[in-house]
């Protein structure tokens, strides 16, 4: 499952749990009620089915970057655009200013949760390589596997794009501990789903520039990022490079077989499916309110 899909289910979970109503893709009912506010989850193109004059909160899955889309608010009524973390933010906030707010999603700590199944698994690497593969898995992920395995632990690994999340689920079961492979990260929900599973991280965070190369370094030049936005001690720690990691893993896997690291409660201090849906709905409400004192508000009203 997809990031965007796994966002928006729960999301709409949490709302469930709030005993929040909404309407999911009620194209009829929004042509019907022009100036009711519509929540754009999904990407760009579902802006195309709304009514121009509807007042829309877009996000968090949105454009890759604001140059893709530079007539976004003449050609919609957007009152404002979510993303999922702060140095998205900044790099959006470049073009669209105050309009562009943070709100990453809610983890199913229920589903996500520590297991009694037996830990067959020391290590379980995730590799969410993407941008520059060949360079940075011959750079990072190889010389991480080469050192675990000389390590002599249980090893398995994992790649963003090849599994079903119920394999995953069953791997983070049988797991001690996880390497978080991926250049920069909005979220990171594979990841937080491992710390909700009481799963410590030791995550490669290279920092530096946003290296998407549909954009980087022809058209966007934008930093720092971090592939961990979302952070405390409690969850693990992180390198930059292969040797970081062949420094630091000592003792990370020494602080994980003494049970210095406390993931869970990270993830249960603020990102509960009901924090972060009542969380969604305040922002709706204050974008909502902050709409209709907008000069296109009352300009609109005019007419």
């Amino acid at each position: 499952m997809m990031g965007m899909e796994r966002m928006f289910l729960n999301l709409v979970t949490g709302l469930d749990r709030l005993g929040v109503p909404y309407r999911v893709n009620d194209y009829g009912y929004m042509h019907h009620h022009v100036d009711e506010v519509a929540c754009v989850v999904g990407k760009p193109h579902v802006l195309d089915w709304m009514p121009r004059e509807t007042p829309i909160v877009f996000g968090a899955a949105v454009h890759n970057h604001p140059i893709d889309a530079p007539t976004l608010f003449a050609d919609h009524n957007i009152l404002g655009v979510l993303v999922a973390c702060e140095w998205v933010r900044r790099m959006f906030a470049v073009h669209w200013q105050d309009k562009v707010h943070t709100w990453p999603v809610g983890i199913d700590t229920d589903r996500w949760a520590p297991s009694a199944a037996v830990k067959d698994i020391d290590v379980l690497v995730y590799v969410k390589i993407r941008c520059q593969p060949a360079r940075d898995n011959a750079a990072v992920r190889d010389p991480v596997l080469e050192t675990l395995r000389d390590s002599g632990l249980r090893v398995a690994t994992i790649t963003y794009g090849h599994y079903r999340e119920d394999e995953f689920h069953w791997l983070l079961a049988r797991s001690r501990s996880m390497v978080f492979l991926c250049e920069h990260e909005t979220q990171g929900i594979a990841m937080q789903q491992a710390l909700s599973c009481g799963i410590p991280v030791f995550a490669w965070d290279l920092g530096g520039v946003w290296q998407d190369t549909a954009y980087y370094p022809h058209r966007v030049i934008f930093g720092p990022v971090t592939s961990v936005p979302y952070w405390d001690d409690r969850c693990g720690m992180k390198f930059t490079d292969a040797p970081g990691f062949r420094a630091g893993f000592p003792a990370f896997w020494s602080r994980v077989t003494s049970g210095d690291f406390d993931p869970r409660s990270f993830i249960l201090d603020g990102f509960t499916l009901e924090e972060r849906a009542r969380s969604y709905v305040d922002l709706v409400r204050q974008l909502s309110a902050a709409g209709h004192r907008s000069p296109r508000s009352e300009d609109q009203e005019s007419r």
